[in-house]
């Protein structure tokens, strides 16, 4: 792994030989929380922790729990069953991650109010009909483009 130079400029630009920033890309993934919270109460099979999320597919699961596995957040454990079934545990390093993950949480259902507020203020502004939130213009059409 190569590391910049100096550790306070990766810091301020998060430049992209940052070795924080793959690690950050895997906690700030939009299955990471949900996966580690699943697993909260004990060691889960795949489809179990399958059927704990709504709307995920096997790829992105599998993908998820790889990379987890891969930074020693969640450990895999093959079963001596018949046929052999894999289950998988947070370790001791992805349970240090909960109480981030719960204040975040929290911080979410607390900022929601604001957060609904704030873009029914943007949609009015910009002449949007109903919730689109996840297709925020790039520029807005008002304002002359960056150079």
């Amino acid at each position: 792994m190569h590391l910049p130079a100096d550790k306070a400029e990766c810091r301020r630009r998060f430049s992209s030989d940052c070795p924080s920033r793959d690690l950050f890309d895997q906690i700030a993934d939009k299955w990471t929380m949900m996966v580690l919270t699943v697993l909260d109460d004990g060691p889960l099979r795949f489809n179990a922790i399958r059927r704990g999320l709504e709307g995920v597919t096997q790829k992105a699961l599998t993908h998820c729990l790889r990379r987890l596995e891969r930074n020693g957040l969640v450990e895999r454990r093959v079963l001596a069953t018949s046929p052999v079934a894999v289950e998988y545990a947070i370790t001791p390093l992805g349970r240090s991650l909960q109480p981030p993950f719960r204040a975040l949480y929290r911080w979410t259902r607390e900022a929601m109010p604001k957060v609904e507020a704030a873009r029914a203020v943007f949609d009015a502004r910009a002449g949007v009909a109903g919730d689109r939130s996840s297709e925020a213009p790039d520029s807005d059409p008002k304002e002359p483009p960056v150079a």
